[in-house]
């Protein structure tokens, strides 16, 4: 199983050389992504006007391990939005705080706004800057 649980923040970061980028760059064989998270991704190239093919051909061959959004992730997702409501996360964030808590890893984010999640959820919770 994977080491770390990427957010689209890091995972960014890592593709646009931002600070940061080593450490996600060292870290990217042994992580997972929700495909929610990943989605953030490809919209975020895709906002900056770029082709699909040019961005699956830049996110393909990254070796990280794609992980659905199944009913279960779902509904974990949904439920955090009690405990998270007054730090401002986003769906995408907690699908991803959800596959970290289900899977018993690591969330790694560039999203300083997560500082205050980990007490919160009980999971840990890497700022990669």
């Amino acid at each position: 199983m994977a080491g770390v649980i990427l957010d689209a923040s890091a995972l960014l970061a890592m593709l646009q050389g931002e600070p940061g980028a080593d450490k996600v760059a060292d870290a990217i064989d042994d992580s997972r992504m929700s495909t929610v998270n990943y989605a953030e991704v490809v919209s975020h190239y895709a906002r900056l006007g770029a082709q699909q093919h040019a961005i699956e051909a830049m996110l393909r061959p990254l070796p990280i391990d794609l992980v659905s959004a199944d009913p279960g992730l779902a509904v974990m997702a949904g439920m955090m939005r009690q405990q998270t409501g007054e730090l401002g996360l986003s769906l995408g964030d907690r699908f991803c705080l959800a596959l970290a808590q289900r899977d018993g890893l690591a969330a790694w984010t560039a999203d300083k706004a997560w500082q205050g999640v980990a007490d919160v959820l009980g999971l840990e919770v890497v700022l990669i800057r």
